[in-house]
């Protein structure tokens, strides 16, 4: 019998913030605040998403625009990150970095900073309640000035001491450059926080290119699309660069027609470090453990291929030397088991 990948300990590394919410807590939100949620938020199936083109990715993103604008108060805030910590335990994690935008909750919490304090107070909590290690990583939106992702820069840099571990930007890669947010990603890694933008997803293995050369990337946010180019996928490899692979995030958006499709063991074999990761399980129906069933059911991993899987997601995490040291050895025994 295959081993059980929920008991598998593991790092979490790509996951949205909104997009972490429950089904059932977004349709209580809405109720509360009397927003009205389209059938595609509130059918009890995940949406029909098809983002490879404009139109695609608009309803992505107003799909998610009013999924967030039903956390209001702290203590939605805190209701998410707790719920979100719960799933990841369930699933076997032992270290979640959970990406925000925090400029997209200030005007309802008060200001940037507050907004930040605010999430940051509910990932401590979280924290302290679930015993699961939970940092922060702030992403600015390249569809927004790059001057504003330097003030995210300086604030993710300020409050680095109170759990903010990387720097990262999202939304459609296909829009301006990735250039354009150099100094932001200097702030930022002067500061000591890791690199972590998107690219590869929905552009080409140009995209993971500029963000290693052009942001000095630590980890790419998705970067499945380096898959196109041997070239690429040797210099991720010998660089160390672990990419936040998404896989039913991937075929959810219509980067890949299906699950087998989406190249996991083409990276795996060129020695490219990989992160499962769910992405935005409210949009796309799955968490992470999903992602690593995915994998045995539809690339035919074994058992040790996954654990292999979820070292490097703890190798690539910013975790602290001790959860590192706890979590390999938690791998090791989940093999062991067997």
């Amino acid at each position: 019998m295959a081993r059980d990948v929920h008991l598998l300990p593991k790092a979490h590394l790509h996951l949205h913030f909104t997009g972490s919410m429950r089904p059932g807590t977004l349709l209580e939100l809405a109720d509360k605040y009397g927003v009205h949620l389209p059938e595609a938020l509130s059918g009890g199936e995940p949406p029909r998403l098809r983002a490879t083109d404009e139109r695609g990715w608009f309803r992505f993103q107003r799909l998610y625009d009013i999924a967030r604008s039903c956390l209001r108060e702290p203590e939605d805030i805190r209701r998410l990150v707790r719920e979100a910590a719960e799933e990841d335990v369930a699933d076997g994690s032992g270290w979640l970095e959970i990406q925000v935008d925090p400029t997209s909750y200030a005007p309802r919490l008060g200001g940037l900073i507050p907004a930040l304090e605010i999430i940051l107070d509910a990932v401590d909590t979280a924290a302290r309640d679930t015993g699961l290690g939970i940092r922060v990583l702030v992403a600015a939106n390249r569809m927004k000035h790059p001057l504003e992702a330097r003030t995210l820069a300086r604030l993710a840099v300020r409050y680095a001491d109170r759990g903010v571990v990387g720097f990262g930007l999202s939304n459609d890669e296909r829009r301006g450059f990735a250039r354009d947010f150099d100094r932001a990603f200097a702030i930022a890694r002067d500061g000591g926080l890791l690199a972590a933008p998107h690219g590869g997803e929905l552009s080409g293995p140009g995209s993971v290119r500029d963000c290693l050369d052009d942001l000095v990337a630590a980890r790419v946010g998705h970067g499945v699309r380096a898959a196109e180019d041997p070239r690429l996928l040797a210099r991720l490899a010998d660089r160390g660069v672990t990419c936040e692979v998404c896989p039913s995030s991937n075929v959810a958006l219509g980067v890949y027609e299906k699950p087998e499709d989406v190249p996991l063991r083409t990276l795996y074999d060129a020695g490219v470090p990989m992160a499962l990761g769910a992405d935005d399980p409210l949009l796309f129906g799955s968490r992470l453990a999903a992602q690593y069933q995915l994998a045995r059911e539809h690339h035919g991993f074994t058992d040790e291929e996954l654990a292999e899987l979820a070292r490097q997601s703890v190798r690539g995490s910013a975790a602290p030397e001790d959860v590192r040291r706890r979590l390999l050895a938690g791998i090791d025994g989940w093999l062991a088991s067997g």
